[in-house]
């Protein structure tokens, strides 16, 4: 869960923002976000020692956080939303990585750096396996309904050749958008913005000077990545619920403490 949260979603956010602002400011979010995750990852110690957070703590405190951000993400309309949205996801993905490999060698010393690579390898495998195409599925899935619900006949001529399945499962199967149709609306919608971007204006008529056709594409598109989104925050939310079972089960046997080699139990 770790894996296709932190890696797999970071696309579909840069989806949207793609979508939505200029790459001037998408550098900055960027920028902003990443300065959030470089700052935080030097304060884990003091979160732990003087704010008293253990690390399953923490994790829990994280999962909530992306939960919200990732929801927030989903709306987005403004640049100022943007900050906020992406700076809470931020906020939350930060320790998830570092701190499930600090908890393996807390409570596994014995394993070395064996169980630390397993856990890291089991993150990127289901980032690749699982999350990316999940989340794939998820854009195709929510893409394709919305553009059916808009205009039946307008899915019928946009939709993908071939359905979009989640972990090869036919009773998955679900149509998306055809990816060149959809390429090439967006490649209108692109010299559309530069225009505007050159003449110093407001970027969010460009959608408006589109065709109705390659519009309404790009407005199904959208709402596959909103939607995308929107699903990808259950996966922090259940990691929320898992953590909080952790937390409440350290509680019952004295609390979190590290195990030393060598003592017959962490207790």
């Amino acid at each position: 869960m770790v894996g296709a949260v932190e890696l797999g979603t970071d696309g579909w956010i840069q989806n949207i923002t793609g979508n939505l602002f200029n790459s001037e400011e998408g550098k900055y979010l960027f920028i902003w976000t990443s300065s959030i995750m470089f700052g935080l990852r030097f304060c884990a110690h003091f979160i732990e020692t003087k704010l008293k957070l253990s690390p399953i703590g923490l994790l829990l405190v994280c999962a909530g956080l992306a939960c919200l951000g990732l929801n927030l993400a989903s709306g987005m309309q403004t640049f100022s939303m943007a900050l906020v949205a992406l700076g809470i996801y931020a906020v939350g993905k930060t320790f998830f990585w570092p701190t499930m490999l600090a908890v393996v060698g807390d409570r596994y010393p014995q394993t070395g750096a064996v169980a630390m690579s397993i856990m890291g390898g089991i993150g990127m495998l289901s980032a690749g396996l699982i999350g990316g195409p999940g989340l794939g599925y998820c854009k195709d899935r929510f893409a394709g309904e919305e553009l059916k619900k808009a205009s039946p006949a307008l899915y019928e001529e946009y939709k993908a050749k071939e359905p979009s399945t989640f972990l090869n499962l036919a009773s998955t199967e679900a149509y998306g958008l055809d990816g060149k149709k959809l390429g090439e609306a967006n490649d209108k919608l692109g010299a559309i913005r530069k225009k505007i971007e050159a003449e110093k204006g407001d970027l969010s008529t460009a959608l408006s000077k589109l065709e109705q056709n390659d519009k309404a594409i790009i407005e199904a598109s959208t709402h596959g990545d909103r939607a995308t989104l929107k699903a990808d925050a259950y996966i922090p939310l259940t990691m929320a619920a898992i953590y909080l079972i952790l937390l409440v089960y350290f509680q019952l046997i004295g609390g979190y403490k590290p195990v030393s080699i060598g003592t017959d139990s962490g207790k």
